[in-house]
C-alpha cells in the first residue's frame, strides 16, 4: 500500500487521456516533454534515466539516456543534435526537449527513471502538426458573361484535415466580401467553388485560405468577366478590316488588268484589217475623138497591159461585192489614178469593205476608147 502511494506521488500524469499526456506542436518549433521524479536525491550515483520513442509502426528506439554519470544521445540520425534534457535531471526534472521539431518526431514517448530498485514511468504522446503549404489558385471555365466558372484551390502538403475558405477581397468601398449569390461549394472537393451565370459584377479579386490546426496559408486570383457584345464587336471589326483589304486588292487588280488590256488593244489595232476600208478609186475619162484615142492606144499599149493586170487582180479581190446601183455601163476606158506605185501596193494589201465593180471592156470598146 505504501509503494502504491509513493508511485502515485512521484509519477507525473497530465492530460485528458487517462494516464497519458498528449501534446501537439507545430513543426519547426520547440517542444518539451515533461518527466519529473524524486529518485535522484538519496543516491545520485545509481540514478538511471532513459527516454524511448515508439513510432506509429510499433518500432521502439532510444532517444537519450543518463547512466553512470554520463549523458548519451545521438542514437539516431533523425534526431541527432536536436534532443537534450530540458533541465536539471539530477534534481528531479528529467524533461526532454526537442528543437527544431520535425514530423518524424511524432509518436509515443516513455520516460523511465530508476534508482536503487525504484522505478518511475511517464508517457507522453506527441503529435507534430504541419502547416498547409501555400495553395495554388486556378480558374476553370470561360470568363464571359452568362457562363460558369470554377475556382479551385489546393495545398500540396499539410496535416489533415485542411479546411478551405473562399471570399472576395474588397478593393473599393461598397464591395461585398461574400461570394456572388449563385455560388456553389463542391463538398466532395472543398477547395472548389462554382460561380454560375457570371455577370459583370462577378469581376474582382478572390482569395482562398487553406487552414488546419497548425496554421493557414492563402492565395489570390483575379476574375475579369468579359462582355459578350464587346467580343463580338472586336471580331466584327477584325473581319471588316480583312474584307476591306481584300476589296482594295481586288479593285487594284481589276485596274491593272484593264490597263494591260487597253495597251494590248492599242498595240494590235495597226495590224487589224478593217472591213470598211475603201479601195482606190479609178477615173473614167471619155476621149475627145477617135483619132486621139488611136494615137493614145498606140502610144500607151504597154501601159494599158500593166493597168489591166492590176485591175484584174483588184477585180478578183472585189468580185464578191455587187456593183453600185445606177452605175453607167457606157463604154468607157479604165483609167488608173495618178498615184505612186507605193500607194498601189498599200491599197492591194488593205481589206476593202465597200467594193466597186469595175466595168469590163470588150474589144470593141477598147478600140472605141483609150486609157488616159
Amino acid at each position: 500500500m505504501t509503494l502504491l502511494v509513493l508511485l502515485g506521488l512521484v509519477s507525473y500524469y497530465v492530460g485528458t487521456l487517462g494516464t497519458h499526456t498528449e501534446i501537439k506542436r507545430v513543426a519547426e518549433e520547440k517542444v518539451t516533454l515533461p518527466c519529473h521524479h524524486q529518485l535522484g536525491l538519496p543516491e545520485k550515483d545509481t540514478l538511471d534515466i532513459e527516454w524511448l520513442l515508439t513510432d506509429h509502426e510499433g518500432n521502439q528506439k532510444v532517444v537519450i539516456t543518463y547512466s553512470s554519470r554520463h549523458v548519451y544521445s545521438n542514437f539516431t540520425e533523425e534526431q541527432k543534435g536536436r534532443v537534450a534534457f530540458a533541465s536539471n535531471f539530477l534534481a528531479g526534472d528529467a524533461s526532454l526537449q526537442i528543437e527544431p521539431l520535425k514530423p518524424s518526431d511524432e509518436g509515443r514517448y516513455t520516460c523511465k527513471v530508476k534508482n536503487s530498485g525504484r522505478y518511475v514511468w511517464s508517457h507522453v504522446t506527441l503529435k507534430v502538426l504541419v502547416r498547409p503549404s501555400k495553395p495554388k489558385c486556378e480558374l476553370e471555365g470561360e470568363l464571359t458573361e452568362g457562363s460558369d466558372l470554377t475556382l479551385q484551390c489546393e495545398s500540396s502538403s499539410g496535416t489533415k484535415p485542411i479546411v478551405y475558405y473562399w471570399q472576395r477581397i474588397r478593393e473599393k468601398e461598397g464591395e461585398d466580401e461574400h461570394l456572388p449569390p449563385k455560388s456553389r461549394i463542391d463538398y466532395n472537393h472543398p477547395g472548389r467553388v462554382l460561380l454560375q451565370n457570371l455577370t459583370m459584377s462577378s469581376s474582382g479579386l478572390y482569395q482562398c485560405t487553406a487552414g488546419n490546426e497548425a496554421g493557414k496559408e492563402s492565395c489570390v486570383v483575379r476574375v475579369t468577366v468579359q462582355y459578350v457584345q464587346s467580343i463580338g464587336m472586336v471580331a466584327g471589326a477584325a473581319t471588316g478590316m480583312v474584307a476591306g483589304a481584300l476589296l482594295i486588292f481586288l479593285v487594284v487588280w481589276l485596274l491593272i488588268r484593264r490597263k494591260d488590256k487597253a495597251r494590248y488593244e492599242e498595240e494590235e489595232r495597226p495590224n487589224e484589217i478593217r472591213e470598211d476600208a475603201e479601195a482606190p478609186k479609178a477615173r473614167l475619162v471619155k476621149p475627145s475623138s477617135s483619132s486621139s484615142g488611136s494615137r493614145s492606144s498606140r502610144s500607151g499599149s504597154s501601159s494599158t497591159r500593166s493597168t489591166a493586170n492590176s485591175a484584174s487582180r483588184s477585180h478578183r479581190t472585189l468580185s464578191t461585192e455587187a456593183p453600185r446601183p445606177g452605175l453607167a455601163t457606157h463604154a468607157y476606158s479604165l483609167v488608173g489614178p495618178d498615184v505612186r506605185s507605193s500607194e498601189l501596193k498599200k491599197a492591194h494589201h488593205a481589206a476593202p469593205t465597200r467594193a466597186e465593180t469595175t466595168p469590163s471592156t470588150t474589144p470593141s470598146q477598147s478600140r472605141a476608147f483609150q486609157t488616159v
